[in-house]
């Protein structure tokens, strides 16, 4: 993919993609007793976890609620291209689902968009609420104390590695880095002694999106002990980070010594989709730097059956830079369930939200989606702790796990992000005009209340 364009084509491309999207939004003539409920349905047509879930829950519902109905509204399509549909739905009562699929990460851009309807009246009644851990109660908490979200789990990253590809290179089956430079030595020793596969994959650039930021920048940022992205005591982003610079050098490095992908499927918006099905199933790729929900698309039904992949697969916790305490570091997102301000049936979308989040029907859900629980209940419940391989690594990570500053203008700066990430890899910019770049772009989109470190 080319340097990004313009603000305006760029604008005018992402609505020309978002209104070609798979959806159906409310009708003009909405029912009372129908519950429309919209989601990210994956862009992998063999991959069916989120869309078979829903349709055990709407089957529940149905059954429990005479009477009621439930209208599944599936988006198919990228993470960015999927929030630019769902805001366009959300501003109009006639296109406005009940209920929607919420990335964290965007829901505070979206209060602030006034596009989300606080749940605390629902919430201040109903007893589950307390089941659910502090952290992931905070993530959908907007400035105004209010709550506008239910979480359905939360994540971690970290390095998935291939056993098979590691022994013919001739390293340890219980690899475990101590560092970055670690890592990129492995990556080298990968590529001289096992041509023709993928030594290291770390997503970059706009069309990787979130998985970008989250899985590729902020997972080597907030591992170098210093200049987080933002600053809590000055309640300012952060500019002129050598941090940012250092986290930027490592992806250079990984793209211009042909450690990574080629270019062309690094900035491949369909490449995580990839990866999942294709590279790591088949011996492919070495490293592989991502999330703990890897497993959702291997299970069987998945649409990717790999029964032996905790065999084939080793895990290994992300070092800091150079092995700084706590010597490892991850980060946590995750997704909400949250009702929209011009939902026409917002009464109803809550007793979805309670269907879906009894402890069976939670636990049932983590395990499908190799979530990690939020729900202390179920956290709790040895069964859910036994039920997937890797589920107790991932789960161990969370005391070494960071979130993102996700305020309002968080979008606007992970978008910032990506674009430098794309100019080093691409080559098109240096690491230190490539930041500087950043450094312009967070100033705008916060109208200047930067600190500069």
């Amino acid at each position: 993919m080319p340097v990004r364009p313009t603000t305006p084509l760029l604008l005018a491309t992402a609505l020309v993609a978002a209104g070609t999207l798979t959806a159906c939004g409310g009708d003009s003539g909405d029912d009372p007793d129908t519950v429309k409920v919209s989601f990210k349905q994956s862009t992998d047509n063999q991959v069916k976890v989120m869309d078979t879930y829903l349709a055990d829950i709407k089957k529940q519902f149905e059954k429990a609620n005479p009477g009621k109905k439930v209208k599944l509204v599936p988006i198919k399509a990228p993470d960015s291209e999927y929030y630019t549909k769902l805001q366009q739905m959300m501003r109009s009562p006639k296109t406005a689902p009940d209920l929607v699929y919420e990335d964290t990460f965007l829901i505070n851009s979206d209060i602030t968009s006034g596009y989300l309807k606080p749940l605390d009246p629902y919430l201040d009644k109903w007893e589950d609420w307390n089941q659910f851990i502090g952290t992931s109660k905070s993530a959908a908490k907007a400035a105004d104390g209010k709550t506008y979200g239910v979480p359905d789990g939360t994540d971690t990253r970290g390095l998935w590695f291939s056993k098979g590809i590691f022994k013919k290179a001739g390293l340890p089956a219980d690899w475990q880095p101590k560092s970055w430079d670690d890592i990129l030595e492995t990556a080298r020793t990968i590529k001289k002694k096992v041509p023709g596969v993928t030594p290291l994959n770390v997503y970059t650039g706009k069309p990787a999106g979130e998985a970008a930021t989250m899985q590729g920048m902020e997972m080597l940022l907030y591992g170098t002990g210093q200049d987080p992205m933002y600053d809590p005591k000055s309640k300012k982003w952060v500019t002129g980070s050598q941090g940012f610079k250092d986290s930027l050098k490592f992806v250079e490095t990984v793209y211009k010594e042909k450690l990574g992908p080629d270019v062309t499927d690094a900035l491949d918006p369909n490449f995580a989709t990839r990866v999942r099905g294709e590279l790591l199933p088949e011996d492919k790729l070495g490293i592989n730097l991502d999330g703990s929900w890897l497993p959702q698309d291997w299970g069987k039904g998945a649409g990717h059956e790999w029964p032996e992949w905790s065999k084939k697969l080793g895990l290994a916790h992300m070092p800091t830079q150079n092995g700084e305490a706590p010597g490892k570091v991850s980060m946590s997102g995750g997704w909400t369930w949250a009702i929209p301000t011009k939902a026409s049936n917002p009464d109803l979308a809550f007793k979805f939200i309670e269907q879906m989040q009894t402890k069976a029907n939670a636990q049932k859900w983590y395990v499908a989606n190799s979530g990690i629980a939020v729900r202390k209940d179920v956290a709790a419940d040895p069964a859910y702790l036994k039920a997937q391989p890797g589920l107790k690594f991932f789960t161990d990570l969370v005391p070494s796990t960071h979130y993102r500053p996700a305020y309002p203008a968080y979008p606007k700066v992970s978008t910032a992000v990506q674009e430098a990430m794309e100019k080093v890899t691409t080559g098109d910019a240096s690491v230190e005009d490539a930041a500087s770049g950043y450094d312009d772009e967070v100033k705008a989109a916060t109208d200047g209340e930067v600190v500069e470190k």
